[in-house]
């Protein structure tokens, strides 16, 4: 096979997810030599689903709601990712989140390529009951590309072990048995693995406190601010205050609080079950969201959205090390910036990584209808999340490049090595 052939166009986009994560795929290209038409097949998704999804609204309302799939890649296995519900989701969000999980995936040595799933909607403005609909009908629509052998998807933004359980009801419905492994995520009860729900937070942090060490910080002397208090930023939240590190900052969607001495994380975890929000915690003070970014701190883990890191305020940040919670929280923009700065940016498809680790041993468990203790699942995944830092650290040191580039390079060469190997049928 050459690397020469030709290709359709690249999906382009002048901004946002997409262009950032065109932009690091160009990086690693260039840097292991390849050619246009082999750039373009790692580029170009395989498959893409649009769907539109009527909704019967609790009051007799009809709604026309728009939902994707999105498959990257499958050289390395069966495409693997999130299903997100958020209003911002577009074609080219889903699109960059895919192809962020074929590198993720060939990065930790997970035999899935990438996809991504995502519905148009504020799931805060639907009820439960409508929430089901949304996400059966969703799931019949797409039925024909996912499966255990196919697709997997697993809880993203908006999404939870709930969601996940309707899907798998709703596909087992149709093919007439239950088949746990169609998604990861799921309650225990039903097919789900012991450690998933914290599985991304535990990998952030064990990355967090490699990265530190790394930088010749030690935990317990170190202090924190994370972005984020949803899913991964509160459990990250937790796990480095139980690891002595100091966090003197937390935002969500809502607004940011600050307490020099630090914050009682489990406090503000019990204020949020109550209320909804870090507002109006009163074991610390409120603060700008956006001035928590460039709060003096030693660690700063954005674990929201997209895009917050940017050349606005890149060269405002004043963390000594940034380690990405959330999926694509840096621009390609930023990365120069910091980097000129001193400021240890660890990759979110390395630090993030933890959730499709145990997704994967979740999806081998029910395969294999033989289920792990929670000790061996958190065991299996510091090992393998560390491996990945100590890999991603050598190559890193090896070609003087940074974290984000070693960790690209690594990936793209293991799914292009995939694609070369197996060929072009016919």
């Amino acid at each position: 096979m050459t690397t020469e052939l030709l290709a359709t166009p690249l999906p382009t986009a002048a901004s946002g997810p997409l262009a950032n994560a065109q932009a690091q795929l160009a990086a690693a290209v260039e840097a292991l030599g390849y050619g246009t038409g082999l750039h373009q097949l790692l580029a170009s998704p395989r498959r893409e689903m649009t769907v539109s999804i009527p909704l019967h609204r609790d009051d007799g309302a009809v709604e026309l709601l728009t939902g994707y799939r999105v498959q990257h890649n499958f050289s390395r296995g069966p495409a693997k990712g999130g299903l997100r519900y958020s209003p911002a989701v577009d074609l080219d969000e889903v699109r960059a989140l895919a192809m962020w999980m074929t590198w993720k995936c060939a990065l930790l040595d997970v035999p899935y390529g990438g996809a991504k799933g995502g519905i148009t909607i504020d799931p805060r403005n639907y009820s439960v009951r409508e929430l089901e609909r949304v996400t059966r009908r969703y799931t019949s629509e797409i039925l024909p590309i996912i499966g255990p052998e196919k697709d997997i998807p697993a809880p993203d933004i908006g999404t939870d072990e709930r969601t996940m359980a309707w899907m798998m009801d709703t596909y087992s419905v149709n093919v007439g048995y239950t088949v746990p492994g169609v998604v990861t995520g799921k309650p225990v009860s039903v097919g789900g693995s012991l450690g998933r729900p914290s599985a991304t937070s535990r990998g952030v942090v064990q990355i967090a406190l490699a990265a530190l060490s790394h930088a010749g910080l030690e935990p317990g002397r170190s202090t924190a601010a994370v972005q984020g208090f949803g899913k991964v930023g509160a459990g990250a939240a937790a796990f480095l205050a139980e690891a002595g590190v100091e966090v003197r900052a937390i935002s969500d969607q809502y607004g940011a609080i600050h307490a020099a001495g630090g914050i009682d994380v489990p406090a503000l975890a019990a204020h949020v079950e109550a209320t909804g929000s870090v507002v109006g915690f009163a074991g610390a003070e409120p603060m700008d969201a956006g001035a928590l970014l460039e709060l003096d701190v030693d660690l700063l883990v954005p674990a929201a959205v997209e895009g917050v890191l940017h050349a606005g305020n890149a060269g405002r940040v004043r963390a000594k090390v940034v380690v990405e919670g959330a999926n694509g929280p840096t621009t390609a923009e930023a990365d120069p910036i910091l980097l000129a700065n001193g400021v240890l940016v660890v990759p979110d498809i390395l630090a993030n990584a933890g959730g499709v680790i145990v997704s994967y041993f979740e999806w081998v468990q029910g395969n294999q209808a033989y289920w792990w203790t929670a000790d061996e699942v958190e065991d299996r995944l510091a090992r393998r999340m560390l491996a990945a830092w100590e890999n991603v650290l050598a190559v890193s040191t090896a070609r003087g490049i940074t974290l984000r580039e070693a960790a690209t390079v690594t990936a793209v060469e293991r799914v292009a090595e995939a694609h070369l190997t197996r060929g072009l049928y016919p």
